[in-house]
């Protein structure tokens, strides 16, 4: 009983995400983005960039051009995420045409960060509704699988021929201001992605780990792993490596308690993309 309860709650969820980041998406578009004939990065670029060439209905061009995406998204990564992925795009080319939304400015840098910002709410909702209505990042994730290129750097690369040919097809300043908007919108979907409390991992090598374990446990209410090593440079000895996790707003407060406590201790800090379960999970921000 629990497991289906907790399933229809995610569902009912899903699907608010899903409506709520179309709405954002088709918000950014029609009330900035396209009445000034502006562009943004990944397919959501391709479309404005082509229906801004040719005038075509930028609804269509939206819902054919992801097809080529919805079906790498089925092979790629499952047959869920490609049904929910399509309705989000049908969906979002529906609202398109319905949704009357007017535009609101025509002060150019306003264009380019709300229309970011509402794009990019809008896909970074989506995203945590469990599919995407822009299919920048599942081609990304295809290539790198059959390259040496990462995703970070495969997205760069596609923005950078869009910005190339708006630059080429219409004018600089048009490509300039659609850098913006891309900065604008990746901005935003990293936020609402990642949230506020995005999470680092730090590895702590120091002569006073316990100080520094405790000062963890005890003062900022944080798990902490303890690896086993040795020390390779100089006198080798035996040394107990520190792991934790701690959300940004909290690093802050851990580097200066390392640093009163062991100015020279060895810090690495590393970001992690998710994470679930654990003490951080556990313990919410105050």
């Amino acid at each position: 009983m629990n497991n289906i309860k907790n399933r229809n709650t995610r569902f009912v969820k899903e699907v608010l995400l899903i409506v709520a980041g179309v709405t954002s998406a088709c918000f950014g578009l029609k009330s900035f983005l396209m009445p000034n004939e502006f562009i943004d990065g990944g397919v959501t670029g391709i479309s404005l960039l082509i229906s801004t060439l040719t005038k075509w209905n930028l609804s269509y061009l939206i819902a054919i051009i992801n097809i080529p995406f919805v079906i790498l998204g089925y092979r790629q990564i499952g047959k869920a995420f490609a049904i929910k992925t399509a309705i989000a795009i049908a969906t979002l080319a529906v609202a398109l045409i319905v949704l009357p939304f007017e535009p609101i400015t025509h002060d150019k840098l306003l264009i380019a960060f709300f229309g970011g910002l509402f794009l990019g709410g809008g896909i970074g909702l989506a995203m945590r509704g469990g599919c995407v209505i822009d299919g920048t990042e599942v081609l990304a994730l295809y290539i790198s699988k059959n390259s040496v290129l990462t995703v970070g750097n495969i997205i760069l690369i596609l923005n950078i021929i869009i910005f190339a040919f708006a630059a080429y097809f219409l004018n600089i300043e048009t490509a300039l201001y659609a850098i913006l908007t891309y900065l604008s919108a990746s901005s935003t979907i990293d936020f609402i992605v990642n949230g506020l409390e995005q999470y680092t991992g730090v590895t702590i090598i120091s002569e006073r780990q316990d100080d520094i374990k405790s000062f963890i446990i005890n003062d900022m209410k944080r798990g902490v792993t303890i690896y086993k090593g040795e020390g390779g440079y100089g006198e080798k000895k035996d040394l107990d490596i520190i792991f934790t996790v701690v959300t940004k707003l909290e690093m802050s407060k851990l580097q200066s308690a390392i640093r009163q406590i062991d100015a020279d201790a060895f810090v690495i800090q590393q970001q992690i993309a998710d994470l679930k379960g654990g003490v951080v999970k556990r313990h919410s921000l105050h």
